[in-house]
């Protein structure tokens, strides 16, 4: 019997890569979102424990205003900082929204032609299956009618 091949296998396997390429792409935009969040989190930790710490020197009966400016500085530093790695964070979100669109279009591509591979299989199918009928009922009539001659 005659095996099933698909006419556009090449250019389905073809679209199955470039699917497998982009979602490899939206992985790498994923992780290094993830690292510039892990930074944002860091930043946020250290000005939050600088701003504790800028307290207590407030709350001490000493005042050191030398001390004071440095932490005021450097905390208004780290919220400039913070603001930054925010941009930078919706600059990767932005990234990654096109990625994944690009995702879901080569996705569509691969499916289209699946599904067209089906409908050929399925065509194919029905076309054997005719075959072998008309094969079965060739023997039939063949038998019956050598059991009259």
């Amino acid at each position: 019997m005659k095996k099933f091949t698909f006419r556009l296998q090449v250019v389905l396997d073809m679209r199955n890569k470039v699917l497998e390429d982009k979602r490899l792409e939206m992985a790498k935009v994923i992780k290094r979102l993830n690292v510039q969040i892990e930074k944002l989190e860091e930043l946020k930790l250290k000005q939050e424990r600088l701003t504790e710490e800028l307290n207590e020197i407030y709350s001490k009966s000493e005042i050191d205003i030398g001390g004071m400016q440095t932490y005021k500085s450097f905390i208004s530093k780290l919220f400039g900082d913070i603001k930054n790695q925010e941009k930078i964070i919706s600059d990767w979100r932005k990234l990654l929204f096109v990625k994944q669109k690009e995702v879901n279009e080569a996705l569509k591509q691969v499916k289209i032609l699946e599904k067209l591979k089906e409908k050929e299989e399925k065509k194919f199918i029905a076309h054997i299956n005719y075959l072998e009928e008309k094969e079965a009922d060739d023997i039939t009539t063949t038998r019956y009618q050598a059991k009259f001659n």
